[in-house]
């Protein structure tokens, strides 16, 4: 038996008046999906408990069957980990933006134009963090470059008492006044992050790129605190043996935490010019070599609701479907047997540009096992099924067949 989880980063929604009253899903052309979801069980499942914020870290480590309750304590550690920080337990981690501010003069005035500074690339990104390393960095705070704008900042004998630290995807387009940190405690990461902007606002990176006609990425904005919290192995937990596919930092931490073999795809990127392809392959290798379980996580979806681009997300759903489960199906064939989960984290509603902790669609099919399905996998034909999985960490064992 082989198992595999396509995780549709934010694919599900809100009905959109320009497409109807419909969905993405429901009007994007996936007949892999549709095909299967016909002999499938669907129905929904609450990936995120209400007392719970609806971030990607939450209900990823819901769906593989790490109940957050117990296992979450912040998205940064799990960050932290893949690449490669040995945090300790006096540790605490922030996630780190690049972001595009306006330029009003004072700090607290800006507005949040661009919570990845325009897809800053890894390159560039790199050589920004360098140069802010370089004043920042001491004994108490460390700063570490990752993927695109995602990076990470330690801070030695740091507290989480800091306030509240609000994602800056969620707050796009808005004045910065009533989301800078203000706690007490927050002081030295809001001074930081002021010094950033007049540190960045001339750098050579920054003056290539608008020079290029893309914005600069000329403010850290740190969110997402946390301390290490250790996972129970994969393998341990459940018997198989695990892979995971992703672009993103957060899922790849996910990953190394629970001691899945960690793919990296040459040319994923999180968003809709990912490497769509290469995804698929890394799937098919790793269930070749004598894997049991690869959860590919596909981020595209996600960072369109993000930025409310309606088409770019009905062709991220399309794109998944052809270039990652049509390849993926082909070479399931040859086993025995095999089941596949398909479903998203979170919604990412275009109309909101943010998550929300609605119940999502979910679909598993199983090579040797026809149910009565629906006719197109969409969170309007999950919810008429009447399937409701209340709590979204026990979908896993419902999928490995251990309920």
């Amino acid at each position: 038996m082989k198992y595999v989880v396509l995780l549709c980063d934010g694919m599900a929604d809100l009905p959109v008046d320009a497409l109807g009253g419909k969905t993405p899903m429901e009007v994007a052309d996936k007949p892999n999906m549709d095909m299967l979801a016909a002999k499938s069980v669907v129905g929904l499942v609450k990936t995120v408990d209400d007392n719970l914020k609806p971030g990607s870290d939450v209900a990823n480590l819901s769906v593989i069957g790490y109940d957050p309750q117990v296992y979450y304590s912040g998205r940064s550690p799990l960050e932290a980990g893949s690449i490669g920080i040995d945090m300790k337990d006096t540790d605490v981690s922030f996630r780190c933006n690049l972001v595009t501010l306006s330029d009003e003069e004072n700090y607290e005035d800006k507005t949040l134009v661009d919570y990845c500074a325009d897809d800053i690339s890894t390159e560039e990104a790199a050589q920004i963090v360098e140069t802010l390393a370089q004043h920042f960095n001491s004994e108490e705070f460390q700063l570490y470059a990752g993927v695109s704008y995602r990076h990470c900042l330690i801070w030695n004998n740091g507290t989480m008492n800091v306030g509240t630290l609000t994602p800056p995807h969620d707050i796009t387009g808005r004045p910065i006044k009533e989301y800078v940190p203000m706690h007490e405690n927050a002081q030295k990461l809001y001074s930081m992050m002021k010094e950033s902007y007049n540190i960045l606002i001339n750098h050579p990176v920054n003056l290539a790129r608008i020079a290029r006609g893309k914005r600069p990425a000329n403010s850290m904005w740190f969110w997402g605190e946390g301390v290490r919290k250790p996972l129970m192995p994969f393998e341990e937990k459940y018997g198989i043996k695990g892979s995971m596919i992703s672009a993103v930092d957060l899922l790849k931490g996910i990953g190394k935490f629970s001691g899945m073999n960690v793919v990296d795809v040459q040319g994923a990127t999180g968003y809709i010019d990912t490497n769509f392809d290469g995804k698929a392959q890394a799937c098919i290798n790793e269930l070749k070599n004598g894997q049991d379980f690869v959860y590919i996580h596909v981020e595209a979806p996600d960072e369109c609701g993000h930025r409310n681009e309606m088409e770019n997300k009905i062709s991220a759903i399309e794109l998944i479907d052809k270039k990652v489960l049509g390849p993926v199906l082909d070479a399931l064939e040859q086993y025995d047997d095999y089941k596949i989960m398909i479903l998203p984290d979170h919604p990412t509603p275009l109309s909101l540009k943010t998550h929300t902790n609605t119940p999502v669609p979910f679909m598993i099919y199983q090579k040797t096992k026809s149910e009565n399905g629906v006719e197109k996998l969409s969170e309007k034909s999950a919810a008429e099924t009447g399937v409701f999985v209340e709590k979204g960490c026990t979908l896993m064992d419902r999928f490995l067949g251990k309920q």
